[in-house]
């Protein structure tokens, strides 16, 4: 038995499984269906709430016509019994009494006369009962109907009254029917303890069939009903949301870039008024884009022309500077310390016009990603070595941690390198002297590195603008690594030039928290990153711990 049930359960457990992969997809698409679509929803709601009020009513209807049918068949049948109650006292006045023969013979007499007497209430079976004492001599028309006439009726019809009750009669073939079942006692010859009932039992097949007929006209007018009402909802809500559809259609395709799209305008109505108030805002916006792209094509031009044209006296400039740096143990100190200012100074300007050439290449979409196997690792380390130097100089610690296996990406290595400087650069500046974790990591379609600090940390209205261009947190901070600015304008612009991500976390007193996510081959996409954006533990630096 054990085994029995352990297979019934398994075969059970299978079978709901098959249900549950087959109704599953069914049940997606409806949803997607109800969520995409306002026709769906409209004529889905509109089935619901007519299909309630058409069921409603339907009910009602067929209620009340089932009663009044009902109620005219009860009404004749009654009437019917009266009239054969009547006859029937002068037909049994006679019998004799405890004359056996005599009463059977004068009960099937009266019977018969009463079938053929007819009535308006229809077919009908007539039984006589003459009682005595607890001898009782019945008087069908036909067999099975003395027996299945019901008790309760008959105890109301010994207590002198009238009454009628619906039953289950047996017809013909003996199989049941509903039928309406009436009985009076009759009062005649009879003294002492005899007494005579008569019952008439009505058939109440026309009516079922009837009855049916009109259950069945009511459900197909029910459905005929709904399904018109559902079609004019839906016809309804077409011709509404046909026009938002084009209209949605059209400003996809504006935003795509095609901006002498416009939708047509038929007639005068509140959709054509719509598509007309459409078409003038598709030619606001436009002017205005074309405006902006002209003004941002100049803007560019200005930065790359002037960029450009900075280069030769730059140039000029630094030959005579480095001429007097070499030359500064012979001036006055003064002198000296203005011509390493001059160098200096001269260093960060040509700086900020490779950030501006930079920038401009990235605007005017020249940049080009020059991409080869790297081995990550190695860059990382690369990094660090160069800004050890720097680290030293603000009392920081650098701390790296990487696999001990090689991270091979296929990823532009100058570009990535900008980035990773960038942010080691930042991180030392703005640590506070704590020490900077650069962490690196892969999975199987991506690799990430994270650049963490514990300085003033960021809040996250300032994590918001930190990619802006010229935007700094602090803006009497003096800088020392030369900054212009620009910085991770550019590690952003290089970042997504990899189809890669670079995010920033940040929290006032915590320090900062920058993470590059590249996929490991070019052209792949990134769905998630190996290492979490949040550091796993955050403490403010001097905490115990």
């Amino acid at each position: 038995m054990a085994v029995v049930a352990r297979r019934l359960r398994r075969r059970g457990a299978a079978l709901s499984r098959h249900i549950q992969a087959v109704t599953r997809p069914w049940a997606r698409r409806a949803l997607h269906a109800w969520r995409s679509s306002l026709q769906v929803r409209i004529g889905a709601i509109t089935m619901v709430v007519a299909g309630t009020v058409v069921i409603i009513v339907s009910l009602v209807l067929f209620s009340q016509i089932r009663d009044q049918l009902l109620s005219v068949k009860r009404q004749a049948a009654v009437d019917q019994a009266q009239v054969g109650v009547r006859y029937a006292q002068g037909e049994v006045a006679g019998i004799a009494t405890g004359d056996r023969s005599t009463v059977r013979s004068t009960l099937d007499r009266t019977v018969n006369q009463l079938r053929q007497r007819g009535g308006a209430a229809g077919d009908f079976d007539v039984v006589m009962i003459y009682r005595t004492g607890d001898v009782e001599i019945p008087g069908p028309s036909r067999p099975y109907i003395y027996q299945a006439l019901p008790d309760d009726l008959r105890a109301d019809v010994d207590a002198g009254t009238q009454s009628y009750k619906y039953d289950e009669i047996p017809d013909e073939t003996g199989d049941p029917r509903p039928s309406l079942v009436v009985g009076s006692p009759v009062s005649g010859g009879t003294v002492g303890v005899e007494q005579i009932e008569l019952y008439y039992i009505f058939p109440l097949a026309q009516e079922a069939e009837s009855l049916s007929l009109i259950r069945s006209t009511v459900v197909i007018s029910g459905l005929a009903l709904t399904l018109f009402v559902v079609g004019i909802g839906v016809l309804v809500t077409r011709l509404v949301v046909d026009p938002v559809r084009r209209a949605a259609g059209t400003a996809q395709r504006l935003a795509e870039g095609q901006l002498e799209e416009r939708m047509t305008v038929r007639g005068e109505d509140d959709l054509a008024r719509l598509a007309t108030s459409f078409n003038a805002m598709a030619d606001s916006l436009q002017r205005q884009i074309t405006q902006l792209e002209g003004l941002s094509q100049l803007q560019q031009r200005f930065t790359s022309d002037v960029s450009h044209e900075l280069r030769t006296p730059l140039t000029t400039v630094q030959m005579a500077a480095d001429v007097l740096h070499e030359a500064r143990e012979g001036f006055a100190p003064h002198v000296a310390r203005s011509a390493e200012l001059l160098r200096a100074e001269l260093d960060r300007f040509e700086g900020l016009l490779t950030d501006l050439l930079e920038i401009s290449r990235y605007d005017a979409g020249a940049a080009v990603l020059e991409a080869e196997s790297t081995d990550l690792g190695a860059l990382v380390a690369r990094v660090a070595a160069g800004m050890y130097a720097l680290a030293g100089r603000h009392g920081c610690e650098l701390v790296v941690e990487r696999p001990d296996e090689d991270v091979i990406v296929e990823v532009d290595g100058r570009r990535v390198e900008r980035i990773l400087r960038n942010l080691v650069g930042n991180a030392i500046e703005h640590g506070a002297g704590h020490p900077v974790e650069i962490t690196l990591a892969a999975s199987r379609s991506a690799a990430a590195v994270t650049v963490r600090d514990h300085g003033v940390g960021l809040t996250s209205a300032e994590a918001q603008h930190v990619f802006d261009r010229f935007w700094r947190a602090d803006p009497s901070r003096v800088r020392s690594v030369g900054g212009s600015g620009l910085g991770l304008s550019i590690s952003l612009e290089d970042a997504r030039l990899h189809g890669g991500w670079l995010q920033v976390w940040g929290q006032p007193g915590s320090g900062a928290q920058f993470r590059l996510t590249v996929p490991l081959t070019v052209g792949g996409e990134l769905s998630s990153s190996p290492l979490p954006l949040r550091p796993v533990v955050v403490r403010r630096p001097g905490s115990p711990g």
